[in-house]
């Protein structure tokens, strides 16, 4: 059974490791993995109808907590305990909740001191004791039906009809209706370097460079830890040299090569094309959701690989989410009938970013008779591949991968943008 410390506001955790609210969905898994001997029955939940609107949940079946990320931004918002016979809990060192110890509302009460009053909402027959950045939800049997003193909300119960904490809630702010996913915590930054947002810099229909604003921990003393966070603005062009990726953005985390290009035949010129000596290599950028292609012969930028990271796509969490936006000009007739994320009327441009429909994408930028490449993946280990197929569509310098969900174009979801 896992002995975990709460902290309001901020994480649940042991001395080992802790999942703090801000974290990336990335982080939260690696350290299911590391712990996988003690953490067990993990599933992940996530809706393939709407994906940005519904929140990302990792469950953990067997010790009753469920973390729940927020869609858009893939930060920790809410930690839940929903079975509490399943896990021990403490605050300040001090256990509220084990085999011997019942998390009553005087326990409750005695171990984190007073609050305002609580709320009960008769038709769902719960009992909420909120403090800033945590909640206890008491369910109430009807026979065990309190009722109110002084006007003020307050409850009181028979003797020995006190009950028990059915759920807890861990959030910032001071309501869990209204909460939001904070900024990643300092404690998360492990000294690497995170993507804050990314922009195209295009002139007309052609993609000349990137701009990285990126975050990362600054120098300073530790108890100004909240203001060591730092940001940069970094540009990386098309024919960059590796040591010009390396000085801008820092070392990649992985390099990958090419062992072979499954594109290739669809290449004008591919009958002339023979298998090369030497490779095209990636820079891997996981924390920052970019891969970057260099060729072989030269040595320098070919390609840009923004990921999405979104749930069901084969490349789901490999990579951090990507935050970008991607100026298309268009022309003054087209107006502001597209639902584009956004749209700038003094130059007449629309903003591509991460989470656009596809839809909206196409009508933009393709003709409607453009047909698309199938993508099918697969592993060496398994052949199969359980999220099916994906579509790449070209448009101008772009390459658009796009998975599909459902069934029907409406629910396209724009998922992984290639320059090339």
């Amino acid at each position: 059974m896992l002995d975990l410390e709460v902290q309001p506001e901020r994480s649940l955790g042991n001395e080992q490791w802790e999942f703090s609210l801000g974290m990336p969905f990335y982080q939260a898994v690696h350290i299911l993995r590391k712990q996988d001997r003690i953490i067990k029955g993990v599933q992940v939940w996530y809706s393939d109808q709407n994906p940005l609107l519904t929140d990302l949940v990792i469950n953990l079946s067997q010790d009753g907590v469920r973390l729940i990320f927020d869609s858009t931004s893939q930060h920790l918002k809410i930690i839940e305990v929903y079975n509490l016979a399943k896990v021990k809990l403490k605050y300040c060192g001090v256990h509220f909740n084990a085999a011997h110890i019942r998390p009553t509302i005087e326990q409750i009460d005695q171990s984190f001191g007073a609050t305002h009053p609580g709320v009960y909402n008769s038709e769902r027959q719960l009992f909420v004791l909120n403090f800033r950045g945590l909640s206890f939800e008491f369910h109430i049997e009807s026979k065990f039906e309190p009722h109110y003193t002084h006007g003020l909300g307050s409850l009181q119960f028979n003797t020995g009809a006190s009950p028990v904490v059915s759920r807890m809630y861990i959030y910032m702010g001071n309501s869990l209706e209204e909460t939001r996913a904070p900024p990643m915590p300092l404690n998360c930054f492990h000294g690497n370097c995170y993507l804050d947002n990314l922009e195209a810099i295009r002139e007309g229909n052609v993609t000349k460079a990137l701009k990285f604003i990126l975050v990362t921990e600054g120098i300073g003393p530790a108890k100004l830890s909240e203001m060591r966070k730092m940001t940069y603005e970094r540009i990386v062009h098309f024919g960059d040299s590796c040591e010009d990726v390396v000085s801008s953005l820092g070392c990649p985390s992985k390099i990958f090569y090419k062992a072979e290009d499954k594109m290739k035949i669809h290449s004008p010129d591919a009958h002339r094309l023979v298998k090369s000596r030497c490779s095209d290599y990636f820079y891997n950028y996981i924390t920052l959701g970019v891969d970057i292609l260099f060729d072989a012969r030269v040595h320098r930028v070919k390609k840009f690989i923004l990921h999405t990271n979104f749930p069901g796509h084969y490349d789901f969490n490999m990579y951090y989410r990507c935050v970008f936006r991607i100026p298309i000009p268009v022309e003054k007739s087209h107006g502001t009938s597209h639902g584009m994320t956004k749209i700038d009327q003094s130059d007449q441009t629309i903003y591509i970013h991460f989470d656009s429909k596809w839809d909206l994408v196409q009508e933009t930028l393709l003709s409607p008779d453009k047909k698309p490449v199938v993508l099918n993946r697969s592993s060496s280990t398994n052949t199969t591949n359980p999220f099916g197929s994906t579509f790449c569509y070209g448009a101008q310098d772009m390459i658009f991968e796009v998975s599909t969900f459902c069934y029907g174009a409406q629910d396209m979801i724009f998922e992984v943008s290639t320059f090339c």
